[in-house]
């Protein structure tokens, strides 16, 4: 297998499949769906959705209902940039290379458009019934919504916001870590593999693998906050600093940093073995995804 070469193939056909639950940019509420479309378009790596089918796929998962909720994590994944992006949050005029939503459309807009696309990702992962009406679509949907809720995402963020410019201890930073970024890695994964049927034991090893991955990928996003560039990056470099961010950089060094990169990642790598399933391309995706420069 050429990974370089599967990889592109595989992001252009999730590319296809989210663009399918876009909204058509009509009527006289034109301007936010033209926001959030711009939004979701503006490029990135498709992760998410890409963990959660490869992960489905490694449970012998396949057919039309993950296609929702890989649709519906993106969404979520965007607004979720998006809301970050405006002058309250990091107040940042560049992601992924291009003009953040807010900086095209206006602050209001981009608030607009963020809420937007969280109400539309319910939307559309609640399309998954259409297809199937069973515990393990109602479950999935369950999954999506306390990982990107007070309990995940957003309560990560809260914790992030309220600590700006306050030295924080390690365990604050897992904790934010762990709610910020991997929380939505855990909806990935744990959603792909309860669509194909996985086990309690096994959606718990999951949960364990999404987690390490989503603290190795943060991990990763401050290195690279203080050793790239904006042309690389997509987006401005010591963005943390600039907003008096404690970061694991700041708090454990460049060096013990990338050596704990390799170490969880190895960890996640070893628990994902573990299981009775294999799939060699999620393999290397998640170690790109440690090893990645932008």
């Amino acid at each position: 297998m050429n990974f370089k070469e599967e990889l592109q193939k595989r992001t252009g056909e999730i590319e296809e499949i989210i663009k399918g639950y876009l909204p058509e940019e009509t009527g006289f509420q034109k301007t936010v769906l033209e926001a959030v479309n711009y939004s979701v378009l503006a490029g990135g790596k498709r992760l998410r959705p890409m963990l959660m089918q490869e992960t489905c796929r490694m449970f012998g998962g396949e057919g039309e209902l993950v296609k929702p909720f890989m649709a519906a994590i993106e969404m979520i994944h965007t607004y979720s940039l998006v809301h970050d992006d405006l002058p309250a949050m990091d107040n940042d005029e560049y992601r992924r290379g291009k003009k953040t939503t807010h900086a095209v459309y206006g602050e209001a807009m981009g608030i607009l458009a963020g809420d937007a696309l969280l109400n539309l990702a319910f939307e559309t992962a609640a399309e998954a019934f259409a297809i199937e009406v069973s515990s393990r679509t109602a479950r999935a949907l369950q999954i999506l919504a306390r990982k990107a809720g007070i309990y995940g995402m957003i309560g990560g963020q809260v914790v992030d916001v309220e600590s700006e410019g306050q030295p924080l201890s390690r365990e604050t930073l897992n904790f934010i870590y762990r709610l910020k970024t991997s929380a939505l890695i855990e909806a990935s994964m744990m959603i792909g593999a309860v669509l194909a049927g996985a086990s309690d034991e096994e959606l718990a090893a999951v949960e364990r693998v999404a987690g390490d991955v989503g603290l190795a990928f943060q991990i990763q996003d401050d290195i690279l906050d203080v050793t790239s560039t904006l042309e690389v990056l997509g987006k401005p470099i010591h963005s943390d600093d600039k907003n008096n961010k404690t970061t694991y950089v700041t708090l454990e060094g460049l060096d013990k940093a990338r050596a704990d990169v390799e170490a969880v990642s190895e960890r996640a790598l070893e628990t994902l073995r573990s299981l009775n399933y294999r799939n060699e391309f999620l393999e290397e995706l998640i170690r790109m995804l440690i090893t990645r420069e932008k």
